[in-house]
This record gives C-alpha cells, structure tokens and sequence, in this order.
C-alpha cells in the first residue's frame, strides 16, 4: 500500500488517503478474481459438453453407451439420488435451525438400516420376507425410522444441547467425533462384517414398462414412491402444521420465536427427530438398492448427502431433495457418458470424484445452491 498524501497548509498537516488508489487495486483484484471464474464455468461447459456430444455420437454409431444403457442409467441416477435427498433433509433441518452441520448424520442412517437388517433377517427365517414382502417392509421401516429418531434424539440431548451456546466450530467439531463413536459402537455391537439384507421378491428384481418405453425395476419404482410419499408429507409436516410453524419460526429468529411463546428447546428436539426419520427411511431405501450394511455404512453416503444439501441450497427442503436427485444422475450419467465420452479409462470407478466435482461445478456457477439458501436472521449477510 502507498504511503499517504501530506498535504502541507499553514500549520496544519492533513492526511489524505488514497482512496482512489485503493480502490483501483480492489477493483483489479476482484476482476481478476471473476476473470478467472469465468475461464473456469466456460472450461467446466465445453468440457461437459464436448464428453456429451461425443457420447452421443458414439451411441449413434452403435460404440459406447447403448440407449438401453442410458435408460438404465438416468433411472439409477433417480433413484440412488432419491435416497440422497431424503439423507440430505436432515443437514438442511438442522442446518436451518441451529446453523451447524451435523456430520453425525450418516451414523444416524447407517443405524436404521443396522437394526432394521435383523428385524429383515428374522423375518426371512421365519418365512414372512417372502409370504408376505408388503408387510414386512413395512415392519423394518418402522424400525428403521424408531431407531434413527431415537439416535438422533439422543445426540442432540447428549452432545449437542450442552453446546449450544458455545462457538459452532465446537458442535461441528463433536459432531465428527460423534460420528465415529457411533461406527465403533455399533461394530463393538454387531461386528465389523457385511450384513446383507434378504433378497427382494422375484415381481421386484423384474422391471416394468412404464409410459409405455421406459423398462424400470419393481425395486427402483418402489425406492422413488416412498421417497416421494416422505417428502410430500415432510411437505405438509413443516408447512401446515403448529410443530412445524414453530420449526420455520425459530430456523428465523430463535429469541423473537421464544418471545411468541415457542418453547425453542422442544422444537429443535423436533427438528432432530424428523431428521432422524427421514434418515430412517433413507437407509431402507439403501436396503433396497444395494442390500449391504456396514459399519461404516453411513460415512460416504453422509458427505454425499451434504453435498446434495449445498447442491439445492443449504436449508431449502425442496432444494436438498432435488440436489439429491441431480447428485445421483451426475453421479450415474456423468460417470459412464461424460468422462466415456472423453475417453478417460476406468471412468466407472470415479464416481465419488464426479460426485464432489458436481459440487464444485454448483458452487462455481450458483454459489448459493439451485434453489438459494434459506439462513436464519443472524446468519444472513
């Protein structure tokens, strides 16, 4: 920075700052800044683009991606990203409430789908799995829904009520580690192995044609209804009633909110616990998808799930389920037929790369998410 201006006048000494110098270099700088932005969105679209196109091509030309292929992986890419989003509800609940991400989330799905793995197994040994499949998936998504609620519940009370006036470097910080104790207590509990869930019956694993083209598997269809039926009651859940009036009120203003008569402690034990729920229901849609259970289960699906979050726009409902939805076909379609399509071998073992670059990309064009950012009064800018 330039020494400032003495400007000499009789006895007195003024100081003039340079402003005109200061905000030249600022100006400089910041556009510098959206010179190098703009490089990187127009970089990011003719590579996306030339890898569709080329894809494309080759489709045409009978080399690479087949359309049934491409069929098969959109309907993936809607499903898989159907289970995210409901993952994703529960980082921009309690995002919007209490301004904190809670990393402990995947632990808390990774619990449903556990506990619910046994109810599954019980059931199959006793013949009702296959006699009688409506009712038994039925049974394990109450579980599975019980169980996360109860997780959920508990670390809030015990980790992150005694923090809540504390910096949110610290709850966000307890929050990894109680998302690791939560993996090595249910190891300590139920081992370190793969559990793998019954297999669905015969009239899911086929596929139906539906709207008169499009062959989808039963299992898929039934992974998209439910995530669809949880979200719209979520919907009314948050929008019609008095519980969840209360939940946007206080995600507005906690203290104007306490002032009205909420009881604020109540109601963030509410937000918890339909969080929970919804990860309940996320780890039967995962039972359905891909049958297996570890405990290390949620950690993956977690951080995708975030970035889904930060995809639709961190505490938007309807953003964190589309983000999801658009997480999973970036996942499964830009996989196979962008990095297919720019000739880079072994595409279909980056999916977690194209996974986080989705979120760069999202970043870079909308930093706010799809849909914008829904922040309390004191988080906004």
């Amino acid at each position: 920075m330039a020494a400032p201006l003495l400007i000499h006048r009789e006895d007195e000494t003024y100081v003039v700052s340079e402003t005109v110098s200061k905000s030249r270099s600022s100006k400089f700088r910041d556009g510098w800044v959206d010179g190098f932005l703009w490089f990187i969105r127009i970089a990011a679209i003719l590579v996306v683009g030339f890898g569709i196109f080329r894809s494309v091509v080759m489709t045409l030309n009978g080399e690479g991606t087949s359309v049934d292929a491409w069929e098969n992986l959109i309907v993936s890419g809607v499903a898989q990203g159907a289970m995210y989003g409901m993952l994703a509800l529960g980082y921009s609940m309690v995002y919007g409430v209490l301004g904190f991400i809670n990393f402990a989330h995947g632990e808390v799905f990774m619990g449903g789908a556990m506990v619910s793995f046994f109810v599954a197994q019980a059931l199959f040994d006793n013949g009702v799995w296959e006699s009688n499949f409506a009712l038994s998936l039925f049974i394990i998504l109450i579980v599975a829904v019980l169980t996360s609620t109860l997780i959920a519940v508990i670390v809030e009370r015990v980790a992150y009520r005694p923090l809540r006036d504390a910096p949110r470097i610290i709850p966000l910080i307890t929050s990894i580690g109680i998302s690791f104790f939560l993996q090595y207590t249910f190891a300590g509990l139920f081992g370190e192995g793969v559990k793998t869930y019954p297999t669905p019956p015969d009239y899911l694993r086929n596929k139906v044609t539906v709207l008169g083209f499009l062959p989808i598997e039963g299992t898929k269809i039934l992974v998209m209804v439910v995530a669809t039926i949880s979200m719209i009651g979520l919907y009314f859940y948050v929008q019609k009633t008095r519980a969840g009036r209360a939940m946007r009120a206080v995600a507005e203003d906690k203290e104007i909110a306490a002032l009205m008569g909420i009881n604020v402690e109540r109601t963030i034990v509410s937000t918890f616990a339909v969080g929970g729920a919804m990860a309940g229901v996320a780890g039967i849609l995962w039972a359905l998808l891909f049958r297996s259970i570890s405990f290390v289960t949620g950690f993956l699906p977690g951080i995708k799930a975030f970035t889904a979050a930060v995809l639709g726009g961190i505490g938007n409902l309807a953003g964190a389920m589309v983000g999801g939805v658009v997480l999973g076909l970036f996942e499964n379609v830009g996989t196979i037929v962008v990095l297919g399509g720019l000739g880079i071998p072994g595409a279909g073992t980056l999916k977690d790369v194209i996974s986080f670059s989705a979120l760069v990309l999202v970043l870079v064009f909308r930093p706010r998410g799809l849909f914008g950012e829904r922040l309390s009064h004191e988080d906004r800018p």
